[in-house]
């Protein structure tokens, strides 16, 4: 019974620990300063590239990248990014889309899932 109870508070201790320090796990979590992260600006790049690359089939799709504004991350197979993007119009005019890219470093691949213009601001 002593091990038994022993085991629970080892992982409870466990479980506390892991969400004081990185969120929960499966959970998404902010990436803190995101405008000075290289990789996150990166993946907002590529992100618009991806999004003109698929519009410039039906004759859309000319964006300019400004800038990633906020970034939670989320582990799943790879990591899984939630991007709000700053880009331009073809016009000039700074718009705001929500972006979602996963990334497998082991496998040297990104891919976006998701791109479209954002809601409200949360």
């Amino acid at each position: 019974m002593a091990k038994l109870i022993l085991l629970v508070v080892v992982l409870a201790a466990v479980v506390c620990c892991s969400t004081a320090v990185g969120g929960m796990v499966g959970g998404r979590t902010k990436v803190k300063d995101v405008k000075s992260n290289e990789e996150v600006q990166g993946l907002g790049k590529y992100s618009v590239e991806q999004y003109n690359r698929q519009k410039k089939k039906s004759n859309g799709g000319d964006l300019s990248f400004e800038a990633v504004l906020e970034a939670e991350k989320q582990v799943v197979s790879g990591i899984k990014y939630y991007l709000k993007i700053s880009a331009a119009t073809r016009d000039g005019v700074p718009k705001t889309f929500d972006a979602v890219v996963v990334v497998k470093p082991w496998a040297h691949s990104k891919e976006l899932l998701n791109f479209n213009p954002s809601s409200a601001t949360k």
